[in-house]
């Protein structure tokens, strides 16, 4: 699947190494977000669509997911927020929100989060809507909380879909600092508190017609899920790659007695390797159909969860510590697992 140069490669593997790789215990123990990592990122182009096709574009930002995934699902995981919302702006008819934003936003001098679990789930007959929007002259007054937004801080943006009434609903990105908006910080939960997530709450916030996205956020969604549950897979290719790998280093400890577990790397492998032909074949298509790529998301899912349960295994006590890497892979399946859409979710969607 990959189209992405070996010297661009080695560019990232650079960036992963300076901006990354020293900070993940920080990240994961200490909330610390990694804004620089990311914002390195749009700098070096890694966020550029220009001169690339749509599926290009994806393929590359996919594969910039996965490596950063295999070191610090958290940090991936606010790649994931980025790239979610550089899809809206990307897709919107709104062309005075793209041309303000995008180049800011692929460039990284502004960083951005989706905002979109509550609407997916909405859709989907789980959750009431939580956010509710009147309109106005030159836009639309909005109230409501939703309840967690990562990849957040002081001059981020971020998507929402708001209802006027029971069928109609917009969708809009907002600036963090919009009067009348306050974040409140998480940092309750297993893992992934490094990953700037906050409590969003909307009180008469004026919405102005330049920030819509779309005034069709039902239809606008349907558009854009491909390429925002794309870019979900590679968080948990890259979190199973990484278990494989912490498994395949303590094979030979205690003499030998891992071999004697159920879950082998080999097995994990060729499960990753089928998943990795899926992706191919779906890529290779100008169009990409939302069930299959639902089918591959639910799949990496379940893997996901095994890898990072086999190597807590194979690691024995070694990973049983609070910081270690493999504990901080299994909170991260765990997370991977509930991400929307969840495995529920997903379940519900291909065999409901």
């Amino acid at each position: 699947m990959s189209v992405v140069t070996e010297n661009r490669t080695a560019v990232l593997q650079t960036i992963i190494e300076k901006e990354l790789k020293p900070y993940v215990r920080k990240i994961d123990t200490e909330a610390f977000y990694a804004e620089s990592y990311l914002r390195k990122l749009g700098e070096e182009g890694f966020f550029s669509s220009e001169n690339k096709s749509v599926t290009q574009y994806i393929v590359n930002e996919m594969e910039l997911v996965g490596e950063t995934a295999k070191v610090c699902m958290t940090t991936a995981f606010c790649v994931w927020c980025h790239l979610a919302a550089l899809t809206y702006v990307r897709n919107t008819k709104n062309a005075g929100l793209k041309n303000k934003l995008l180049p800011s936003l692929e460039k990284g001098e502004i960083l951005a989060g989706t905002g979109l679990s509550n609407p997916m789930k909405y859709y989907a007959g789980f959750e009431k809507l939580h956010l509710s929007a009147k309109p106005t002259d030159g836009g639309y007054i909005v109230s409501g909380v939703l309840p967690s937004v990562s990849n957040l801080g002081e001059d981020h943006w971020f998507g929402f879909v708001a209802g006027i009434n029971e069928t109609e609903q917009i969708m809009c990105i907002v600036p963090c600092n919009a009067e009348g908006l306050k974040l409140k910080e998480r940092v309750d939960y297993l893992g992934l508190n490094g990953s700037a997530t906050y409590a969003c709450s909307f009180t008469d916030v004026f919405i102005s017609n330049e920030w819509v996205v779309s005034e069709d956020a039902k239809g606008f969604i349907e558009e854009i899920r491909p390429a925002f549950l794309s870019y979900q897979i590679p968080l948990g290719l890259g979190v199973t790659q990484a278990s494989v790998t912490s498994i395949e280093k303590v094979c030979q400890r205690q003499n030998g007695c891992n071999q004697y577990l159920t879950k082998q790397p080999e097995d994990l492998k060729e499960k990753e390797q089928l998943i990795q032909k899926k992706l191919d074949s779906i890529y290779s298509s100008d169009r990409l159909n939302w069930k299959d790529i639902a089918a591959v998301k639910l799949e990496t899912s379940y893997l996901t969860l095994d890898a990072a349960q086999a190597s807590m295994l194979h690691n024995g006590s070694a990973g049983y510590i609070q910081d270690s890497p493999p504990s901080r892979r299994l909170r991260e399946a765990y997370f991977f697992a509930n991400l929307t859409p969840t495995i529920k979710h997903l379940e519900k969607i291909l065999n409901g």
